[in-house]
């Protein structure tokens, strides 16, 4: 019976193994082609690689620079607008204090996709933060005796999970560093910021980021038009990750052919001038029917609702003919309409609104 049962069992393991094996050099194989047909976003390919590369940061970039030359490194706190490389430049910090061998073992990153309640807090990071490390490169260089946990979009995190952060903190000081990133730094619990040093990253300059998309665009041999570089600047708003997705967007749309203004205000679903021109004339004639008219084509052309009040916005603020007093009027109206749709209103309803307001402010005489 013994042998009965031994002989398939052993047969039954060698064949699989052997053919794991091949399975595995074809995977081998296979990956390694993988790797170099494997399309990336541009996003990811032209990720800052080094904390030298990241742009327009430079108090940050000083900071980080001396932890890499062998001082300390602080809790951090980098806050502000989205695509402005935090991000990227604690990643980037992280594998050039570890080196790619140790990156996976040294750093944890959580982000708001990953789950991240109290529970999560207590035992995932308080038993990562709680390992000592030790250890060198594979070049001989000593590696930095602390890890670093990374929690990505720390704002979204509930004020529960934050106050059990703070234990934590404190506790394993000796072997672990926190990175907080956040966009809006009041969401923070005070006891948590001042804990941490705390970085602002500024929305890039229009002329860091013409440089930027003329580099990627370059690398990539894409043929683009200077009116088409300054309107991705402009629609993209000093976010730079937001500015290279529409120009790859636009590469794939336009198809190798020469990128134009008209191209890249498509894809960014920005309305176009003369549609904003056209239903403020229409406020200007005074008519009801025709301004319901033009507000109904608009939305039933797609666009957003949000969209039109921003450029709205920036219309009514540049214009000459009206007052103060008017510009305020509308102001108000604009921010009301906004928080409407933000809680998810009929768009229809807040532009007819809106259109109201400012036809009513437009047909007054001063």
């Amino acid at each position: 019976m013994q042998a009965f049962l031994k002989g398939p069992f052993s047969v039954s393991t060698k064949a699989p193994a052997s053919k794991e094996r091949g399975a595995a050099a074809a995977a081998a194989g296979g990956s390694d082609e993988g790797k170099r047909l494997k399309p990336i976003p541009w996003v990811e390919k032209y990720r800052p690689k080094c904390v030298d590369e990241v742009a327009f940061q430079e108090e940050v970039v000083a900071v980080l620079k001396k932890s890499l030359e062998g001082a300390d490194l602080p809790n951090l706190l980098f806050y502000g607008p989205p695509g402005t490389g935090k991000t990227s430049t604690i990643l980037a910090l992280a594998r050039e204090l570890y080196g790619p061998e140790l990156f996976r073992q040294r750093v944890l990153e959580l982000n708001a996709s990953d789950e991240r309640g109290i529970q999560v807090i207590r035992e995932k990071v308080k038993t990562f933060a709680q390992l000592s490390v030790s250890g060198s490169h594979s070049d001989g260089k000593v590696c930095p005796p602390f890890k670093i946990v990374i929690l990505d979009e720390a704002d979204s995190m509930t004020s529960a999970a934050q106050a059990a952060l703070r234990r934590t903190m404190e506790k394993e000081s000796k072997t672990t560093r926190f990175c907080l990133i956040c966009n809006y730094i009041s969401r923070i619990i005070e006891p948590l910021t001042s804990r941490c040093s705390k970085f602002r990253f500024k929305p890039l300059t229009d002329k860091i980021q013409e440089q930027r998309l003329w580099a990627v665009s370059g690398k990539e041999n894409v043929k683009v038009s200077n009116e088409a570089i300054s309107c991705l600047v402009q629609v993209s708003e000093g976010d730079l990750r937001k500015a290279i997705t529409f120009l790859q967007s636009a590469t794939r749309l336009t198809g190798g052919k020469e990128i134009t203004e008209k191209v890249v205000t498509e894809i960014a679903g920005v309305v176009p001038k003369e549609t904003i021109d056209g239903l403020l004339s229409a406020c200007q004639s005074g008519s009801f029917e025709k301004l319901e008219t033009v507000a109904k084509n608009l939305i039933n052309e797609g666009y957003a609702a949000a969209q039109l009040v921003n450029q709205l916005h920036d219309d009514i603020v540049e214009r000459e003919d009206l007052t103060d007093k008017q510009k305020s009027v509308i102001a108000e109206k604009l921010a009301e309409v906004d928080k409407c749709l933000t809680d998810g209103a009929d768009e229809y309803l807040q532009l007819i609104s809106l259109c109201a307001v400012v036809m009513q402010q437009l047909t007054q005489n001063g």
